[in-house]
């Protein structure tokens, strides 16, 4: 049986919702996080160096595994955006603090987001993140969108 999905209230554009999905990882809240995704079947993320992971049960079964070791800090660096009336892609350069046995330590993601605009608001469709390097994140205030 499948649970209802916590309505968002980040409804007006994309970024409202990348916000929630950063949130969510940030305070190791499934439901929240689970929220920001569209009911879609081919929804997919991956995580650096991880496999494939399809549809929700999969995308779920993935962060509650992270979050049982702990909550993803990750913070948008960067953003850039190519956006339609119904699609919104970002990519964007994730700082993440991670605990290292010498103690706390930065590590850079890139991450692409795809939002597809639904019935319920902007929906993530796609995640898909790497590893970074600290030289990705950019030193100058350039045109944050693509066209």
């Amino acid at each position: 049986m499948r649970t209802a999905k916590p309505t968002l209230t980040h409804n007006g554009h994309a970024d409202e919702t990348e916000a929630a999905f950063y949130e969510a990882m940030r305070l190791g809240d499934i439901d929240k996080l689970m929220a920001c995704w569209a009911d879609e079947d081919d929804i997919v993320c991956v995580h650096p160096g991880g496999p494939r992971l399809v549809g929700a049960l999969a995308i779920r079964g993935g962060f509650e595994t992270m979050f049982s070791h702990c909550t993803i800090r990750a913070h948008i660096e960067d953003v850039r955006r190519v956006q339609t009336l119904g699609v919104s892609i970002h990519s964007v350069i994730e700082r993440v603090e991670v605990m290292t046995p010498t103690g706390p330590a930065q590590a850079y993601v890139v991450a692409t987001n795809v939002y597809l605009k639904t019935a319920q608001g902007w929906r993530l469709v796609a995640h898909h993140a790497s590893p970074g390097t600290a030289q990705e994140v950019p030193t100058s205030d350039g045109p944050k969108v693509l066209h």
